[in-house]
C-alpha cells in the first residue's frame, strides 16, 4: 500500500492520533473488507500488553483484546470498515488519500469512524503508560462488518463471549456521536428497528371490467392509511414516539390498462422501550386481518431498543468532555442503529460517543482535525475517571 503523504498548515502538525488516523484511513477497506486496519491496530495492542483473539467468521474480520483480569470492563468498540466511496471525481482528495487541508482531515472514514478508532488507540496507550499497573479491565471488540449485513460481525463475537460468560460492564462505541460540536451529544441508547415486506394479493385483470378483477392497491390502502395514522406508543423520558414508516410501495404491470395482482410495501418500525417486536408485530397482523387482506408478510428484526441510565460511566464521560472541551455534552437516543444494540445484550452499560457526524457517508467525509486531537483526550480521560 503506498500512502500518500498529507497536507498539513501550522493550526495542525501530524501528532501520534493524526497519523494513525490518515495510516488507517489510507486503507480501502470498504464493507466487508478490513485492508489490514486490524492488524495495525493489533500490532500496537499487542506491544502494550492486550491479549488479542481474532474471530473472523465467514468473510468478516474481527477482534477481541483484553488487558487486565479482574475488576469491571471497559471496553473500546468499533468498525473498520467504511460504505463505498461513491464517485470518487467528486472527492476534494481521493477517497482513500486523506489530506489535512486548512485544519480538515478529509477522506473515507474520518468521521465514520477510523478517526475514533485512532483516537481509542492512542487514548489506551497514553493511559497505560501513565498507569501500568492500572485498576479493571480494558478490552476492544472491532469488526469488519457495520456498514454490512451485520451477520458476522459484532453480533457474533458477542454471542461467542457470551457462551463463555465473558463480561463486559461498561462499552464505548466510537460511532460520530456529536452535532455541532464534538462532545455536545452521548448517544446513551438507541431505538429497536425492525421491517416488514407486505405482499397483499388480488386479482389481476382489466380497468374496464374491474367487477372481475380485485385491485391489491385498493385493498390495501385503507390498511396502510390505518397503520399509518396510528400512535403506537407516547415515547419516555429517554425515547421519542414509535415511528412506523412505509419505504416502498410496487405494484402494476406498467400498462395502464391493466388491474395488478399482487402489491409490495416495505415499512419499518423505530421502537421505543415501551414496545417489543412481538407486541408490534400482533397490532400490524391484527390490522391487517381487520381489513380483510389476502396477504404474506416477511419480518427482519434488527435489534431491541438499550438505554444505559445516568451512573458511572455516564459521569466519567461527562466529566472528560468537560475537562477537555468545556462543554456539558446532552444524552440523546436519536437517530439509528449501531453495533450497540448487540453489545448491550450482554447487560453492559453502552454508549456512543466519537466526531461530529455532519459528513459522515457524505462525497468528500470530513472534520476538523484537532477534535481527533481533543477525542483521544476525552478518551483517556474516562479511563483516568473509571481506572486511574
Amino acid at each position: 500500500m503506498t500512502q500518500q503523504s498529507p497536507t498539513t498548515d501550522s493550526h495542525n502538525t501530524l501528532t501520534p492520533t493524526l497519523e494513525l488516523a490518515i495510516d488507517l484511513m489510507s486503507r480501502a477497506s470498504v464493507t466487508p473488507e478490513d485492508a489490514g486496519c486490524q492488524e495495525t491496530m493489533i500490532k500496537r495492542l499487542e506491544k502494550i500488553g492486550f491479549t488479542v483473539e481474532k474471530m473472523p467468521f465467514g468473510d468478516v474480520k474481527n477482534f477481541y483484546a483484553k488487558r487486565g483480569n479482574d475488576g469491571p470492563n471497559l471496553c473500546f468498540a468499533g468498525h473498520t470498515d467504511v460504505v463505498p466511496t461513491g464517485p470518487e471525481a467528486e472527492w476534494k482528495v481521493p477517497p482513500f488519500e486523506p489530506q489535512i487541508i486548512d485544519g480538515i482531515l478529509y477522506g473515507r472514514g474520518a468521521a465514520d469512524m477510523k478517526g475514533s478508532l485512532a483516537s481509542m488507540i492512542i487514548a489506551v496507550e497514553r493511559f497505560i503508560d501513565n498507569n501500568p499497573n492500572h485498576k479493571g479491565q480494558i478490552s476492544f471488540l472491532i469488526t469488519s462488518d457495520e456498514e454490512g449485513p451485520f451477520v458476522d460481525g459484532t453480533t457474533r463475537v458477542v454471542d461467542t463471549l457470551m457462551a463463555r460468560n465473558e463480561k463486559v460492564d461498561w462499552c464505548i462505541v466510537g460511532e460520530p456521536s456529536s452535532t455541532n460540536t464534538l462532545g455536545d451529544i452521548i448517544k446513551n441508547g438507541r431505538r429497536g428497528s425492525f421491517s416488514g415486506d407486505l405482499t397483499v394479493f388480488g386479482k389481476q385483470g382489466h380497468v374496464a371490467y374491474p367487477h372481475l378483477a380485485k385491485n391489491p392497491i385498493h385493498l390495501a390502502s385503507p390498511a396502510i392509511t390505518e397503520l399509518s395514522e396510528t400512535v403506537w406508543d407516547q415515547g419516555n423520558d429517554f425515547f421519542p414516539p414509535t415511528s412506523f414508516q412505509v419505504s416502498n410501495i410496487n405494484a402494476g404491470t406498467g400498462a395502464t390498462n391493466v388491474v395488478p395482482g399482487t402489491l409490495n410495501a416495505q415499512f419499518n418500525f423505530r421502537f421505543s422501550s415501551e414496545l417489543d417486536f412481538d407486541s408490534l408485530k400482533e397490532k400490524v397482523i391484527s390490522i391487517l386481518d381487520k381489513h380483510e387482506l389476502n396477504y404474506e408478510v416477511d419480518w427482519t428484526y434488527n435489534g431491541l431498543p438499550f438505554l444505559t441510565r445516568p451512573g458511572e460511566l455516564v459521569d466519567a464521560i461527562t466529566k472528560a468532555i468537560e475537562k477537555t472541551v468545556d462543554i456539558t455534552p446532552t444524552l440523546s437516543t436519536s437517530g439509528g442503529t449501531s453495533d450497540g444494540r448487540f453489545i448491550a445484550k450482554m447487560g453492559t452499560q453502552v454508549v456512543e460517543l466519537g466526531p461530529i457526524n455532519a459528513t459522515i457517508h457524505q462525497i468528500n467525509e470530513h472534520i476538523e482535525a484537532n477534535s481527533l486531537n481533543q477525542l483521544t483526550s476525552i478518551y483517556e480521560g474516562v479511563l483516568e475517571n473509571l481506572f486511574g
